[in-house]
């Protein structure tokens, strides 16, 4: 069950290496606002829960996620934000997912469309990639701190899908119906997770040159930027020779 990550292993170091800490944190609570909708009791609400963690991971103050949290729940944020997810293709003819929350859908797909095109990418119809992603949960656990056997041991009762290790990270992938069972095992192991979200996962990657790659990597990096899209899934070979 071990080897190395075919596509997530860049979103750590890009989210630690690009990331703009205030415009991360105002999506995060717009998440966690959104989320807090359906309750606000973590441990009832997988959604809450995973935006949450989220917010731990960038050290978040513990205050605004409870003022987040209570903005939802008491309805004090009436914006109408929707989630939209935009489908299209991306420099090498990469599947790209683009999931949104906004609360106006047309300068959304304008900017969208406008960031697709001046970057070797277009907007196509709904439907056209979304079949070649799965809804998965994606927990990480930090390689110098446990060893494989350790989370394997802990996780194996929880209904995992499978768990994939590189130089840096575990990576625990599961149903999304199991992603909580899955977290609660970690916790009552007292292993301490990295990430954990449920994130669209791609069924087969693609490989590009080292050209085309940094090219669609620069696109992922453009599309992130954008105020109102909350992730970007796509499916290149992250773990190629083809230049990292």
């Amino acid at each position: 069950m071990s080897g190395h990550s075919k596509w997530a292993t860049i979103r750590h170091k890009k989210g630690a290496l690009d990331a703009k800490r205030g415009k991360l944190f105002t999506k995060i609570i717009r998440e966690i606002t959104v989320a807090a909708r359906n309750g606000g009791d973590p441990s009832q609400n997988p959604q809450l829960r995973s935006a949450i963690l989220k917010a731990r991971v960038l050290n978040m103050p513990n205050d605004n996620i409870d003022r987040a949290i209570k903005k939802g729940v008491g309805n004090l944020d009436t914006t109408a934000y929707e989630e939209i997810v935009y489908e299209g293709y991306g420099p090498g003819g990469i599947a790209l997912l683009i999931i949104c929350l906004t609360d106006n859908r047309k300068r959304t797909a304008a900017d969208v469309r406008s960031k697709l095109s001046k970057n070797g990418g277009n907007l196509g119809e709904s439907g056209c990639v979304s079949y070649l992603f799965s809804r998965k949960g994606f927990i990480t656990v930090a390689t110098e701190q446990y060893s494989e056997d350790t989370v394997l041991e802990a996780a194996l009762d929880a209904d995992v899908e499978n768990i994939i290790s590189n130089e840096e990270y575990i990576e625990i992938t599961t149903m999304p119906e199991a992603f909580e069972q899955v977290l609660t095992a970690l916790d009552d192991a007292q292993i301490k997770y990295e990430t954990a979200s449920i994130l669209r996962i791609p069924e087969t990657t693609v490989t590009l040159d080292a050209t085309l790659k940094e090219k669609a990597l620069r696109l992922l990096d453009i599309l992130e930027d954008c105020d109102d899209v909350q992730e970007v899934a796509c499916n290149i070979e992250y773990a190629s020779n083809t230049g990292d």
